[in-house]
């Protein structure tokens, strides 16, 4: 029987419109999908984005630039570590100031501690998406750990709200480098395990290789950025191609995969977790011993509790940043970095004062979502659910 092309489909049959979501399952957030169906294949695909929309930008405009911070872990909240690095980034670069080499370090350390629980919930949503249960119970075991280390460091697992604009909220508390190195030193092993159980599970192969196939051009047309367009072959990735933090420092390999499909984005992500422990391994070897994680400038950086309570001038200090926020001169800044999902960049307009006049956020997940439809024409309706999951798409920085 001859294959029809998807123009004869479209010609010679009746087609069946169907909606899928925006209730949860397998979309990964309140996303609806408008599909035309021929069969169980996909003749076009419409996302339907914005039920869980914010306003996140407009609310940067009322708020101080500290104010700010906990709405950013609420973008991609499986790694709100990045994202709170991405945008104080941001308002340092506008304020001409640069953090000191412990808090580049521990930054760069948390930053990889999200990628690495961003991919883990990954992992464990598309193994389950999938028909795989025992990876998803194996990879939120780890996950969990991860957390215990923020809720250590931050007093938070989750919504951790953790960096400052010059620093941290609050020094390393002692034996947390240990729990960091101990994490590091047993995850390879535990890794290998959810590994094993995938990587050539035959089930898991034919769902995934050849499935949603894109290749480099178009997705660098279409503006992929991460694993899904390292997926591609493309190599991109702002820690090598436009470093920040101590990255330039790290001796770490840009995952790559050619294929350009399900499978490759899933070997992208899987060899990525073990380059972000190489790369914290190096951080804990490399850290100074000495020194603060705060720069020491009292009209951006709050000053330490102990001070606030023995000193009046800190406390003046407290209030004017808690209720007026600090002084940003005008000017306009762009600050990208290289999360857990792809590029994350916030734009911030100033002019002048205590609040930014515009900000507006390039958040991955919303551009990668656009090449679905181009992944999904042609293929079956259960190859949708296995493609959204190899986006790693998370609805809260779609609808910021």
């Amino acid at each position: 029987m001859a294959v029809r092309t998807v123009e004869q489909m479209v010609q010679n049959s009746e087609l069946l419109t169907l909606n899928m979501g925006p209730q949860h399952p397998s979309t990964h957030g309140v996303l609806r999908l408008l599909l035309q169906i021929d069969g169980e294949t996909v003749i076009s695909l419409k996302p339907d984005v914005g039920y869980l929309h914010r306003g996140k930008e407009k609310l940067a405009e009322v708020k101080t630039y500290h104010q700010f911070i906990p709405y950013t872990d609420r973008l991609d909240y499986l790694s709100p570590m990045s994202n709170n690095f991405a945008y104080v980034g941001a308002v340092e670069k506008l304020l001409g100031i640069e953090v000191t080499e412990k808090c580049k370090y521990l930054r760069t350390m948390l930053c990889e501690l999200a990628r690495i629980s961003s991919h883990l919930l990954w992992l464990g949503a598309h193994a389950l998406d999938l028909g795989a249960m025992t990876v998803f119970l194996y990879s939120f075991q780890e996950r969990e750990k991860i957390y215990d280390i923020f809720e250590e460091i931050a007093g938070a697992r989750f919504t951790v709200s953790f960096m400052r604009v010059g620093g941290v909220a609050r020094d390393i508390p002692d034996g947390w480098l240990d729990r960091v190195r101990k994490f590091v030193t047993e995850f390879p092993k535990r890794y290998e395990e959810c590994n094993t159980l995938l990587t050539r599970n035959h089930v898991f192969v034919l769902r995934t290789k050849g499935v949603g196939a894109i290749s480099a051009e178009e997705a660098i047309s279409l503006g992929l950025s991460g694993a899904s367009l390292r997926g591609s072959g493309v190599p991109w990735d702002l820690r090598k191609t436009n470093p920040y933090l101590v990255y330039d420092r790290m001796n770490f390999e840009m995952c790559t995969e050619k294929d350009g499909d399900v499978y490759a984005r899933y070997m992208v992500r899987m060899r990525e977790m073990l380059e972000s422990a190489r790369i914290i391994e190096q951080c804990l070897r490399d850290m100074p011993t000495t020194g603060g994680v705060n720069i020491d400038n009292p009209k951006i950086m709050y000053p330490g509790k102990e001070k606030v309570h023995e000193s009046m001038e800190s406390l003046i200090h407290h209030f004017l940043l808690a209720s007026e926020g600090m002084e940003v001169p005008e000017g306009e800044v762009y600050h990208g970095i290289e999360a857990p999902k792809g590029e994350l960049g916030f734009y911030i307009y100033s002019t002048g004062g205590h609040k930014p006049y515009r900000l507006k956020i390039r958040s991955p997940s919303f551009i990668n979502l656009q090449s679905l439809e181009t992944m999904c024409i042609g293929r079956m309706i259960a190859d949708v659910v296995a493609i959204i999951a190899s986006l790693d798409v998370v609805l809260g920085e779609i609808d910021r």
